[in-house]
């Protein structure tokens, strides 16, 4: 990731000759602390440790101290999860805190409740001009109150207003959440940090290259940022507790978090009780518990068959999970060109680096002879390692072991130009070989919507598996793109994991896809989602949901696995009762209304519509949705002055913040420039994007004010020297 507030170096002016160098002092001097008051942050610490944030006037006041508390049932395919933010406000001041968090890109959010001392305000859900609207009003009359809104699928704020001096307020959020299923294995994740993303530089200050007129990348940049506090200087805050009812369905055998120490109760042989064995320890990385069945009753043996439902208002929704059987793959696999991608970016810095290495050279291991691969590494510029791809050989793949190993960690991550060069084919008619990308980062960017468009328009025959690395992935940007590439996402946590997950994912691409794959249903009038079913790999299951009138009939489900025809037929009536569907249901229809919109197989404007439809129905937090709950008595006496503060996350686990913020006044060395002769112009446009600091602060107001004073400076000493 690129530095947020880098300090750039350039060559001063010599002195004027006979100008003497003490008149230059005072000007340089106040040149000097105009630079640095622009780049200071706009936070500050005190000598107990305190965090203070600038409020308006210019003054500092204490951030708002917060912890967290989350409280998830796990019921067979789905979860229901509980999130409630304590707010504490311990100054004299009245507070109003805005706290960015993350959320797992597939939850769907349908609940807030505002607490404020023994009143409890329910949340309504509107649109979220209007939302927004109701919240400034109530905040401007002194009345407590909260917003929710999302700023992607897996990031949201919370705003709280008018929390009063020694206060604590309680903000709690309600999702449901499908379980991931995988290999015969159960997953759930819990993301609790939002990770500093890099935003790509807005196009009046990139290189001519950008094109004129371009649109922003990122034009909500603003609102995906928060203070990050530096781990060597400042003590971890937001804590955090859990505890998990696990209702699996089956008999249970092993129950793992390999990013947590947990304790684990046994309630019955399908329950456990989960909890964090440190108490409420920071949030600083993912939450992952996974569990499968008891040995002799795995319900993943053979065709593997989940069927739910649920009635909603009148009708029925269906989740079905089928996974095809392990051993209908043909004996002949097909030669495959692979191209490794690796973000070496400064986020990537410390154990995510190292773990991303070792998966990239556990892939160059597991190659084949015939096959062909090559490797890109990027960070704010990119390098392809060979001009195309090559055979699997000892000497390629000595030369790409060598080249791998000598990667470090620095600078942005300018992820759109390697994307496009790991998608670019040169033999897009070869059906004879499968064409697979591996790429492995911590999608720690802003600009997914650029991403998801290129890899929508140039996937070609391409199949994209994306491996997100270390404790606080970008799991929208992750499963999202591999989505739209028909491939599949695998997260390693840990170094442990790596061996393991990237093994299994290797065995996933040395295996063919479950092709061709359509659902038909017998009764009409059925509303399905996806409508376009992705291919299947070993292991992963088809996840398909349906609303209908009654849940009556069949599905049929047809595919092929290499040249073998795969067939299942599932009686609806079979279906065991489920909580939560329909929810998930309206979750998965805006997200496929989304994905239309950045395809364009819908307008704008029609999937704008559908998605608010959907959100209003069934009451959900989306883009255009947001939950807003008000206290109906004013409590901010008149005249009382309002902090707005913004609360402070703790740097990912394993993240280096001097690689991702800048190492104080260390000047950052220039980007690399494309090494390849043969690169296509838009990888050297890559290469010279400009690093600017993302933070938002009148920067360049007072480098300008600098510059005057030394102007002025300058002048007055000519003039002493001329008389």
């Amino acid at each position: 990731m690129l530095p947020l507030s880098p300090h750039h170096s350039a060559p001063l002016a010599r002195p004027a000759p006979g100008l003497p160098r003490n008149l230059l002092l005072g000007p340089l001097i106040a040149l000097l602390l105009a630079l640095i008051a622009g780049i200071g942050p706009v936070r500050a610490q005190d000598g107990s440790g305190t965090l203070l944030l600038r409020f308006e006037g210019g003054a500092s006041v204490e951030a708002p101290r917060l912890r967290a508390d989350a409280a998830i049932t796990v019921s067979g395919p789905t979860a229901r999860a509980t999130i409630t933010q304590v707010f504490r406000n311990t100054t004299s001041a009245w507070v109003e805190g805005t706290y960015l968090f993350p959320l797992p890109e597939d939850a769907a959010v349908d609940t807030m409740k505002l607490v404020v001392g023994d009143r409890v305000i329910l949340a309504e859900i509107r649109e979220r001009e209007a939302a927004r609207r109701v919240y400034e009003a109530a905040r401007q009359e002194g009345k407590a109150a909260a917003l929710t809104e999302q700023q992607r699928p897996n990031l949201f704020t919370n705003a709280v207003a008018n929390i009063g001096p020694g206060e604590t307020v309680l903000v709690q959020l309600e999702y449901q959440q499908p379980v991931r299923q995988s290999g015969g294995t159960a997953s759930l994740r819990l993301p609790t940090v939002a990770a500093p993303r890099y935003s790509p530089a807005p196009p009046a200050v990139t290189s001519a290259a950008a094109g004129a007129g371009a649109a922003d990348p990122v034009p909500d940049r603003e609102k995906i940022e928060a203070p990050v506090l530096d781990p060597t200087r400042q003590a971890p805050v937001n804590p955090l507790s859990l505890s998990i009812d696990l209702k699996a369905g089956f008999a249970l055998g092993a129950v793992r978090s390999a990013t947590h120490a947990i304790r684990i109760e046994e309630v019955s042989e399908s329950e456990r009780r989960i909890t964090l064995a440190d108490g409420a320890p920071a949030a600083d990385r993912d939450f992952e518990l996974t569990w499968s069945a008891a040995p002799g009753t795995d319900p993943s043996a053979g065709p593997a068959v989940g069927l739910f439902r649920e009635r909603v208002v009148g009708a029925e929704t269906v989740l079905a999970l089928v996974t095809p059987p392990e051993g209908a793959a043909p004996a002949v696999a097909l030669p495959r060109d692979v191209v490794f991608v690796i973000d070496n970016s400064g986020s990537m810095g410390g154990a995510s680096i190292r773990q991303a290495k070792a998966s990239l050279l556990i892939g160059l291991d597991r190659l084949r002879p015939g096959d062909r691969f090559n490797v890109i590494r990027f960070d704010h510029s990119f390098d392809t390692l060979f001009p195309d791809v090559v055979p699997a050989d000892e000497s390629h793949l000595a030369r790409a072991k060598r080249f791998v190993s000598g990667l470090e960690a620095s600078g942005g991550t300018e992820m759109l130009a390697p994307l496009r060069a790991a998608l670019a084919d040169a033999t897009p008619e070869d059906t004879a070989r499968l064409r697979q990308i591996v790429f492995l980062t911590d999608g720690a960017i802003g600009n997914e919507a650029q991403i998801f468009s290129a890899i929508a328009a140039e996937r070609g025959r391409s199949r994209l598996f994306m491996v997100g690395i270390g404790s606080a992935p970008n799991g929208y940007l992750m499963s999202h793109a591999a989505e739209l590439g028909r491939g599949s996402f695998t997260q390693i946590d840990t170094p442990d994991q790596v061996s393991e997950r990237m093994r299994a994912l290797l065995t996933k691409l040395e295996s063919p896809a479950v092709t061709e794959l359509t659902a038909v249903f017998s009764e009409d009038g059925v509303d399905v989602t996806p409508t376009r079913l992705p291919d299947l790999y070993r292991g992963e299951p088809l996840t398909l949901s349906a609303r209908m009138r009654t849940a009556r009939g069949t599905l049929t489900l047809t595919g092929r696995i290499g040249a073998h025809p795969w067939k299942a037929v599932l009686s609806l009536d079979t279906a065991q009762p489920g909580t939560g569907i329909g929810k998930l249901w309206a979750r998965a229809k805006i997200a496929e209304a989304e994905t239309a919109r950045l395809t364009g197989r819908l307008t704008a404007e029609a999937a704008d519509a559908a998605i608010l439809r959907l959100a209003l129905d069934h009451g959900l937090t989306t883009r255009l949705t947001s939950l807003v709950a008000v206290d109906a008595t004013p409590r901010r006496p008149e005249g009382a002055r309002l902090a707005r503060t913004d609360l402070p996350l703790n740097l990912p686990a394993g993240w280096d913040f001097a690689r991702v913020f800048g190492e104080g006044d260390t000047p950052l060395p220039p980007p690399p420039r494309q090494r390849r002769a043969e690169a296509p112009a838009l990888q050297i446009a890559a290469a010279r994007a400009v690093p600017l600091p993302q933070t938002a602060t009148d920067f360049a107001i007072r480098a300008w004010l600098g510059g005057l004073l030394l102007a002025l400076g300058l002048l007055l000493a000519r003039r002493r020297v001329a008389a």
